[in-house]
């Protein structure tokens, strides 16, 4: 399986939207709430410092987006979110998108990848944090909303580029 990660482009959305819309739908990893439609899509992906995809044969199959986690003093410090198309799960695309976006990271200028909240049922995302060698600042009990309108603990992780 010969997946390549680059850069998105604008003529990528629809199939991004996929991807980044069923996790929204899912209620169980992203805190956003709404879907986007393409055109708010194609604002939010170009906001951010760099979004990338990972294709197989043509189709987009995996997404991150790469950001500062806040501003000034802390600007150095980046976060990111990944999705992988349901299909594709459990081939390593996700941590291939990990690895791209640490790499991307640092020559962006950021210095550490921090993430404020990896929900705890999302073992597959868990697993791949602690196996790249993320470290676990803790947990905030009830810090994400379920679709289900239950709350679920969160995990802060870290790592240095």
């Amino acid at each position: 399986m010969e997946i390549d990660i680059r850069k998105y482009q604008d003529t990528d959305l629809t199939q991004m939207l996929i991807i980044w819309n069923n996790i929204i739908e899912n209620a169980d990893a992203f805190p956003q709430m709404d879907i986007l439609n393409e055109k708010e899509a194609k604002s939010f992906f170009k906001d951010q410092t760099y979004t990338g995809i990972a294709v197989l044969d043509n189709q987009v199959v995996g997404l991150y987006i790469l950001h500062p986690n806040n501003i000034g003093r802390c600007g150095h410090i980046a976060n990111a979110s990944y999705g992988v198309h349901e299909k594709y799960r459990g081939f390593g695309i996700g941590e291939k998108l990990v690895r791209h976006s640490m790499k991307i990271g640092k020559i962006c200028g950021f210095s550490l990848l921090q993430f404020n909240a990896v929900v705890s049922s999302n073992t597959s995302a868990i697993y791949l944090y602690d196996k790249i060698g993320f470290h676990r600042v803790g947990t905030i009990p009830n810090g994400f909303l379920l679709g289900n309108e239950k709350f679920e603990e969160i995990i802060i992780y870290y790592i240095e580029l």
